[in-house]
């Protein structure tokens, strides 16, 4: 007859101990079975990739350098591109011989495993995955023409299956996110490309129309799609303009809505803008600029795309590539100057930036991808 008080007495604790666990998770932010995030740095002089594993404060701890297996020379910049489905980094080589050196990325820990080189139709400063994973499109700056080539089933990247000529300048080179068009900015000529895309066969044909004008003299160079579909931000290299477009997703069209600036108040000198990312939520736009080293943050209004100004903090030196979190709550931003990367947190009400700390990286970092596991 004690038995089923005993087991009351006994259970009594344990639900108040499962009660208590559960506020003080509430309370410290400690979520069971969360995803590892791993933040991924390309190195252009050391000829590998930085690997971060990222804690939930935002301290980012070291956990690998991967080495660029048969490559010896340095080049400009070190491109990098994850596949859809998480499993193989690519890396763009800018030195001879030109290629794109593929790492499978281990599901648990986030490191990085060789294996191996695939041809690049030319120094490529921008690679990208179509939306499938079976394909990888690549623009080259120095050889103005984009080119695609198709990935194979262990993500070793194959022959180039197209290469197109463009004008002056061909940076970026990324799909829609439907995966039905591809754009590529020309800066030296002042547009963009758009392009239809076959994602059974990799093929782009031009779309109509072919091209989208900017201001002369502007230098578009790097743009992201608003999560929702409906906006495109374009930010210019040679006069640091950030301009919002409306995305007409059945054309592909882009309809120019505003624009504004990624240099901070009382600016002189000559514009080098670089790079802008979104975060997730789509709340949030940032910019950096290498004159001046900043990154300026922008309100995004939702409902008509427009942009509103935060404010510059200073960054890394000449920091061309910098990525936001997938959670949203953190932004790293690297020095292509400083051999470093410093992490910030993004205020989750006003999206303004906080330092948090410094790290160093290998040589002249130009590109960071972050990437949440499993």
């Amino acid at each position: 007859m004690l038995r089923p008080t005993r087991r009351i007495a006994i259970s009594a604790p344990r639900a108040v101990i499962a009660t208590a666990l559960v506020f003080l998770a509430l309370i410290f932010g400690v979520r069971t079975g969360m995803a590892e995030t791993f933040a991924y740095v390309g190195n252009a002089d050391s000829n590998d990739i930085s690997v971060f594993k990222m804690a939930e404060s935002g301290e980012m701890i070291p956990v690998q350098t991967a080495a660029f297996t048969g490559v010896e020379k340095p080049g400009s910049s070190t491109p990098i591109a994850i596949t859809p489905d998480r499993r193989v980094l690519i890396a763009g080589v800018r030195s001879q011989p030109l290629q794109a050196v593929s790492f499978a990325i281990d599901p648990k820990t986030g490191q990085l495993s060789h294996i191996g080189n695939g041809p690049l139709a030319d120094s490529m400063a921008n690679i990208a995955s179509d939306r499938s994973g079976k394909f990888l499109f690549s623009a080259s700056y120095g050889g103005n023409k984009v080119a695609v080539n198709p990935l194979q089933a262990n993500g070793v990247v194959g022959e180039p299956k197209q290469v197109i000529p463009t004008g002056l300048n061909a940076h970026a080179f990324l799909p829609s996110p439907d995966n039905r068009f591809v754009f590529a900015t020309n800066l030296g000529s002042d547009q963009v490309l758009a392009f239809a895309f076959d994602a059974t066969t990799g093929e782009l044909t031009p779309s109509d129309p072919p091209t989208h004008k900017v201001p002369e003299k502007s230098g578009p160079r790097h743009f992201v799609f608003h999560p929702n579909g409906k906006f495109v931000y374009l930010v210019h290299e040679l006069n640091g303009d950030v301009a919002a477009f409306a995305y007409e997703a059945k054309s592909g069209a882009w309809d120019e809505i505003q624009r504004t600036t990624a240099l901070p108040e009382g600016f002189s000198g000559k514009p080098w803008a670089a790079d802008i990312h979104i975060t997730p939520d789509g709340r949030f736009l940032y910019a950096s600029e290498r004159t001046t080293s900043t990154l300026t943050a922008y309100k995004v209004d939702a409902a008509s795309g427009k942009l509103t100004t935060i404010g510059s903090v200073p960054t890394e030196k000449q920091p061309r590539g910098f990525n936001i979190d997938p959670s949203g709550r953190y932004l790293a931003a690297v020095g292509e100057t400083s051999d470093s990367m410093t992490a910030y947190a993004i205020d989750q009400s006003s999206g303004a930036l906080a330092k948090l700390k410094s790290y160093p990286t290998g040589k002249k970092p130009n590109w960071v991808e972050f990437l949440s596991l499993p």
